[in-house]
């Protein structure tokens, strides 16, 4: 993966996320009240976002820092994506799945930090 791709990658993240906000805040807004699921979503929404943000500017640094990058990348995908089927379904067994996307996104972070100086 090269530094385009990571930023296009980041911003397309970056536009799922609103999308889903905006998704989750008008369309679903009754069908996740009904669940009681909102919180799913919105704990789901800010996560995505945010690591979003943090996908784009890694994709800004040079060299990319790919292991970081992926980690943080499949943490968003199974941590946000598991809370997003949570919300819509109310299958709690699914949440299972979210702290392995938890996992992700620290050791995204880590390997920030333990990351060899350029």
């Amino acid at each position: 993966m090269n530094n385009r791709q990571a930023t296009i990658i980041a911003s397309l993240l970056g536009f799922t996320g609103v999308f889903f906000g905006a998704f989750g805040a008008h369309t679903l807004r009754e069908m996740l009240a009904k669940l009681g699921t909102t919180e799913f979503w919105h704990t789901a929404v800010f996560y995505h976002l945010v690591h979003a943000v943090v996908l784009l500017v890694l994709g800004g640094w040079r060299p990319l820092p790919r292991l970081a990058y992926y980690l943080i990348l499949a943490g968003v995908i199974l941590f946000s994506g598991s809370l997003y089927v949570l919300a819509l379904t109310n299958l709690k067994w699914i949440a299972l799945i979210t702290p392995l996307g938890g996992f992700g996104m620290l050791f995204g972070w880590l390997a920030l930090v333990f990351r060899k100086s350029d």
